[in-house]
Parts: C-alpha cells; structure tokens; sequence
C-alpha cells in the first residue's frame, strides 16, 4: 500500500503465517491454520495504525510477526531506520537483538506482562540491562524518568505489581515498553482489559507520548470507539486477510466492505435517542484451517452473488479523496453502506 503520508517507517509484503495442525499418535502434519496470508501494509513514521476484526482474525499474530516474537512463514518486514533499511524476517540472532532496541509491545493483560517476583525498577530496568550498558546509578536516573512519564510517582520503585490497580500496572508497562526510546510500539489490545474510566486516561497517554517523542504505533483492537479516538488510519482484517484500508474518518463513515459496515453497526451510540439499524451477520466464522472458495466472507454476506462464491477479490483502491481506500469486495463501488453517524 502506498500513502502521501510522510515516510514510511515499516512496509510488510506478502507476510504470512500458518501453523501446523498434527493428528495421531505420530504427530503428522494433516493441515496447516493460515492465520496471516499474504498481507501488505505500510506503516508511516509517526503515525498511529488500526488493525481490527473479530477475534481470531490474526491481527495479534501479525502485531507479534512484525516484531518477531513469533516467527513468520513467509514475506518480507523491512524496517526504515536512521542507519537504512533492514528485513527484520532476515535477521539473524544478533541483529534481531539490535534491532529490538527500536521495536517494542505493550501486552494486553497487565496483570500477566508484569513479573510478580520483581519490583517496579527491576521491571522497567530489564530492557536497560539486557540491552544497554549502564550503571545502577544512571538505570535508576532512567527508569525515574519514565515513571514521571507514564504519570506515576518515583516513589513505587520498589513496589511489586499486585500492590496496583490495572491502569497503574499498564503504565508500569508501557514505560518498560519505552525504556530504549523505541521508534514503534506495537499496542496489542493494551486497554480492553481495563475500565473505561481507565481506558481514556491510558489512550490519552499514549497521544501524550507520541507527540512528546515523535513514536509510531500499531494499534491492535476490536473497540472501534477506541480506533475512532487513536488512529490516523485503519486496517480491517478478516480471515487473515486485509479487507478494508481507509485513513480513519472515511472508512468510519463511508465504509466498502460489507463486513465492516457490519462491525460499524455493532458500536453503541452514544445518544439513546438515536436509533440504528443492526446489520446482522448469519453463519458463523469459516475454519481457517479450511477456508470458503471464493471470497473468504462470501457465506455471511448478505450482498454475495455467484461471482463471490468462485473468485477471490483483490484488495484494490475504490476511492481516494482523502487517500488511499482500498476494499477486498467485487462490488464496492456498486453498494452503498452504512457507517458510523448514517
């Protein structure tokens, strides 16, 4: 995918990855899941990145392929830093370990990311002692800063995780996410596990940062109320596949996928006087492990013809007013679907 956006920090080709599935006793291969088939995606530098979908969708997995915390099968992640361009899926053990120092997680669970056994400062220091060559003195001096970044007092150094709330135990996270002054951060549902009180002032902090250090993020999510809020540009997954690609406000109100109008449907409206019709999708989520013919959401589409049910869409651009638009549907230019606020 190409953009006007400023430069790109990440661009993803034709990344995939499948699991194995064993049977019997002897632990044969009889199939493989696809959970990431052949995407392409651009990540431009300082920007914040939606990916979405229904759960099982592989967005997780590709937010852990990027930074290879899980291997991928296949394609490419080229990463544009200030030393020139590398493909992270190439790196050996050496340069990947470098190459960590500039990409970064903050993890879904707060209550698991965090070591119980080790206190405050030992957390946020580890990337600082398994990357950096620094003394006690001047590791505490850093961690010390970051605690008044992520808005907690210096004086939880030595406090465990269990003596926090949720939304202390994140903050506590996404400064150890930060520890090396990365230039991404992969967000992995990094507040559904939190209140919604809590949820706002975590989102509001991570704005804060990004303007303050200029980082990337790739916001991985099913709330589109969170990705209304946060992202400057969205990617719709379904299946393993992209669907939809649009800048924020356009795929919001003028979606081209008729599973996205669905997911659109489905968010609650803020005024109780405003009623909106429910698109209602049948059928359940095909197996990834044995996929449809055709296009992958054909079964559950309310809009499929014969031609959805032989021939796979590409991803191809629709529109582009404010941007690209790009929209995996044989029919999107012909339909008119509903978004947020129609």
């Amino acid at each position: 995918m190409t953009t006007s956006m400023g430069t790109p920090l990440i661009e993803i080709k034709g990344l995939s990855k499948r699991f194995p599935i064993h049977s019997g006793l002897s632990r044969r291969v009889t199939g493989e899941v696809r959970a990431i088939d052949g995407i392409d995606l651009t990540i431009m530098r300082g920007e914040t990145l939606g990916l979405v979908g229904e759960s099982g969708c592989g967005k997780s997995t590709t937010g852990r392929a990027i930074l290879r915390a899980i291997e991928p099968s296949a394609g490419e992640i080229l990463f544009h830093g200030e030393h020139g361009t590398v493909d992270v899926a190439k790196l050996g053990r050496t340069d990947l370990k470098r190459i960590r120092r500039k990409m970064q997680m903050v993890f879904q669970d707060p209550y698991a990311s965090l070591n119980p056994r080790m206190n405050v400062e030992e957390i946020i220091a580890e990337p600082l002692i398994c990357l950096e060559h620094m003394s006690g003195r001047a590791r505490r001096e850093r961690v010390t800063e970051l605690l008044e970044l992520v808005g907690l007092d210096s004086g939880y150094l030595l406090r465990y995780p269990h003596t926090f709330s949720g939304g202390q135990r994140q903050r506590i996270g996404i400064a150890r996410a930060l520890a090396l002054e990365p230039d991404f951060v992969v967000c992995d549902e990094a507040v559904s596990a939190l209140d919604v009180s809590v949820q706002a002032q975590v989102l509001n902090l991570l704005i804060d940062i990004q303007e303050r250090l200029g980082t990337t993020y790739l916001f991985v999510s099913h709330d589109l109320g969170v990705i209304e809020h946060q992202c400057d540009r969205v990617a719709v997954m379904y299946l393993g596949k992209i669907v939809e690609f649009a800048d924020t406000e356009t795929l919001l109100r003028r979606p081209k996928m008729p599973y996205v109008e669905a997911l659109l449907s489905a968010v609650p409206e803020a005024d109780p006087h405003v009623k909106r019709e429910r698109v209602a999708i049948r059928g359940e989520v095909a197996d990834p492990a044995n996929l449809p013919s055709g296009c992958p959401f054909h079964p559950r589409c309310p809009y499929a013809q014969d031609v959805c049910r032989t021939a796979a869409p590409t991803l191809r651009q629709v529109e582009g007013e404010t941007g690209p638009h790009l929209a995996a549907c044989h029919f999107a230019e012909a339909l008119t679907l509903r978004g947020v606020g129609a």
